[in-house]
């Protein structure tokens, strides 16, 4: 059945979007949908039946549209002839994703595990796993002959740890409990001011209690893209031999201002542009998405500072994360500016300087040695936040035909609002809509992250 027919979401996601409480009408829209995607399948299985060809376009080279590209090829049909176009005017990277500080856990501040944070945590792993590979199947003989394989010379995961200082007394009771729930493979540990110090010196620890996270990761996002990119190509390459089919992943630098243009050309197009989606016309206005600017800034310690910051020392939770690149290098973020639509990377010297003022005094009152680092510079992203649910603030899924009413054979899909945690979610989600895309099916989603479509903002735009 298709999976147009869930309008409704779960009695436990929230508010009621309809709190007049009269019921939905599933007369003649319902029908019509069902209708829509029932021929849309039709048509998408017959095409593929006469060419064995599927063609899909990816906007955007961020966590989301990588991660949906990889596991549309890892789940394509063996028989089949592929075609992935990934669209990014800035490239691989190159807006929010790439600014991320890359602190990867699956906890919320509080240590409590976050929505499907088990499966989201071991999807990460698998993708890290392959991005890894990538590098190592490069080879040092290559560095240099592809410029987008600079970061060969440095890891692009550093499994040093984040550390926690519990910084409430209203909350030491709820962490302290929260931690004997966590993970088995992402474990958490309570330590003492002693404890905690032993691992980052001059720390700041008021209620003598901190948590640490050992097997958490920092991520160079950048670097790990680049490389999960690559992976991509290498499948493509392997599957081309392995099963005589034609296979090929193509990255275009180049803008789509409207879903039109691509009109015709695809089986299906995933919609993975973060808060750049409100560009298109066919969305603007029309989600349920609130933007927000987060600037992070680059500190560097002077060569002339003799304690460097230990590399076996993890990084920093708090108001203010520090997210440390080496032992005189170190990312501090990020702010939170809810008025901006500003979607550029670039930061001035009066934005930066008013990041500064912000995130400096809540990092030294954890950290209060960070005042000896030098500011070297600052980037910024535009994240796309979702709407606040009773599970959190969950990513926007979903087949998104029935408003766009397009008459093509293509099939429409968003994946959008990773917000503040797009590293956690991508993977398990991209191969959860990478599923949905392949069957046609958006019944392999989550209810909970089709519900967003109950919401009036989006309903008003049927």
């Amino acid at each position: 059945m298709p999976s147009l027919l869930r309008l409704r979401p779960p009695p436990t996601l929230g508010p009621n979007p309809n709190p007049n409480g009269r019921e939905y009408s599933f007369s003649s829209p319902l029908l019509s949908r069902r209708k829509l995607m029932l021929n849309a399948r039709m048509r998408l299985s017959s095409i593929r039946g006469n060419s064995c060809s599927a063609r899909y376009a990816v906007l955007g080279a961020g966590f989301a549209g990588l991660s949906v590209a990889w596991h549309l090829l890892q789940n394509s049909l063996k028989d089949s002839n592929l075609c992935i176009d990934i669209y990014d005017e800035v490239g691989i990277g190159g807006a929010a994703s790439g600014v991320s500080g890359g602190l990867l856990h699956p906890y919320s501040p509080k240590v409590k595990v976050l929505w499907r944070g088990a499966e989201c945590w071991n999807e990460c792993l698998k993708l890290l796993m392959v991005a890894e590979r990538a590098i190592e199947a490069r080879g040092p003989d290559r560095i240099g002959q592809d410029s987008s394989f600079f970061y060969m010379d440095e890891p692009i995961v550093c499994r040093r740890g984040i550390l926690r200082t519990i910084m409430s007394e209203k909350n030491v009771e709820i962490m302290k409990e929260n931690v004997r729930s966590c993970l088995e493979n992402c474990n958490l540990q309570l330590l003492d001011k002693d404890a905690a110090q032993n691992l980052v010196p001059h720390l700041h620890v008021p209620l003598n209690a901190a948590v640490y996270m050992p097997h958490a990761l920092n991520i160079r996002p950048v670097h790990y893209l680049q490389a999960l990119f690559d992976a991509c190509k290498n499948l493509a390459d392997e599957l081309c031999v392995s099963f005589c089919k034609k296979v090929e992943v193509n990255l275009h630098k180049e803008p789509i201002s409207t879903l039109h243009e691509l009109a015709g050309r695809y089986d299906a197009i995933i919609i993975c542009l973060g808060a750049k989606v409100d560009m298109l016309p066919e969305f603007s206005g029309k989600l349920p998405l609130r933007a927000c600017r987060g600037v992070v800034a680059q500190l560097k310690l002077s060569s002339d500072v003799g304690e460097e910051y230990s590399c076996s020392s993890p990084s920093i939770l708090s108001d203010a994360w520090l997210s440390f690149q080496g032992p005189r290098s170190v990312l501090m973020g990020s702010t939170w500016d809810w008025a901006s639509k500003n979607y550029s990377s670039s930061v001035s010297e009066e934005e930066a300087s008013r990041a500064l003022e912000e995130l400096l005094p809540k990092a030294s009152a954890v950290y209060p040695s960070i005042r000896e680092w030098t500011f070297v510079g600052a980037r910024a992203g535009l994240r796309a936040m979702p709407p606040l649910t009773t599970l959190g603030s969950l990513p926007l899924l979903g087949c998104v035909n029935d408003a766009l009413r397009e008459t093509d054979k293509c099939m429409y899909w968003l994946f959008g609002g990773l917000g503040s945690r797009g590293l956690l979610y991508h993977a398990f989600l991209g191969k959860l809509m990478a599923k949905a895309v392949i069957s046609c099916d958006e019944m392999v989603l989550p209810p909970e992250l089709t519900s967003w479509k109950q919401m009036k903002v989006w309903k008003d735009s049927l």
